[in-house]
């Protein structure tokens, strides 16, 4: 078998000597070239939707008061309800995003939010309640979530939510910027106060003491300025 040279060792066979400490100028764009088609990889790759459960930032700075529409939905015992009206006025929630066929992503959250009921205790559906949007609203009927919730011991307070999709991708719009897609899904919560008008994002998949101090930080009166 007659062996092939290398493309590396023809290359270095045929470029022409450079002065020492000077690049040539073929070598210099082509290095040129490549940063730039380099750069723009690790561009559009930021932009993709994050599907796995790795943890984004913790918190982001306060967001503006949200106008959150009074999207009809349904909650998970099949009860027609108003988003806005019967699940945010006037109280704090933290809002998630699941879908029931999910098998990666939205059970790890389904844990981390049953274990945020149980350090909640009595505040949950008092002080605190939990709301999670299906973001396949066409196949998790309400019975559906019912039953996703009861893998997590789902109690009063934490109420699972779905309907016709352009109702709740008037809630995703107002929350995320964007219109539910199912699978499209990374770990993330809204943390708000309605009263306050603050909301942060969080990663949906903090321990329950972190969801404690975030909760005070929505929460806390807004201090004018001097």
């Amino acid at each position: 078998m007659v062996s092939t040279p290398s493309l590396t060792s023809s290359v270095v066979a045929t470029a022409p000597k450079a002065k020492a400490g000077r690049l040539p100028k073929a070598a210099a764009a082509a290095l040129l070239i490549c940063c730039v088609l380099c750069a723009n990889a690790r561009g559009q790759g930021a932009g993709q939707p994050a599907n796995d459960a790795g943890p984004p930032p913790q918190t982001q700075a306060p967001d503006e008061k949200k106008s959150i529409p009074d999207a009809e939905v349904f909650n998970q015992d099949g009860r027609k309800i108003r988003f806005y009206s019967d699940l945010i006025k006037d109280k704090v929630v933290i809002v998630s995003f699941v879908f029931t066929t999910c098998t990666f992503v939205c059970p790890m959250q389904g844990e981390s939010l049953s274990k945020l009921q149980a350090a909640l205790g009595e505040r949950l559906g008092s002080e605190v309640n939990l709301v999670s949007i299906s973001t396949d609203p066409e196949g998790d009927t309400p019975e559906r979530l019912k039953i996703w919730g009861l893998q997590f011991g789902a109690r009063p307070g934490w109420t699972l939510v779905t309907g016709k999709k352009s109702e709740i991708d008037k809630v995703a719009v107002a929350l995320t910027g964007a219109p539910v897609v199912k699978g499209e899904h990374s770990p993330v919560v809204f943390v708000g106060s309605d009263k306050t008008g603050r909301w942060v994002r969080a990663y949906g998949l903090a321990e329950p003491g972190k969801f404690a101090g975030l909760i005070d930080e929505v929460t806390a009166a807004r201090v004018a300025p001097q």
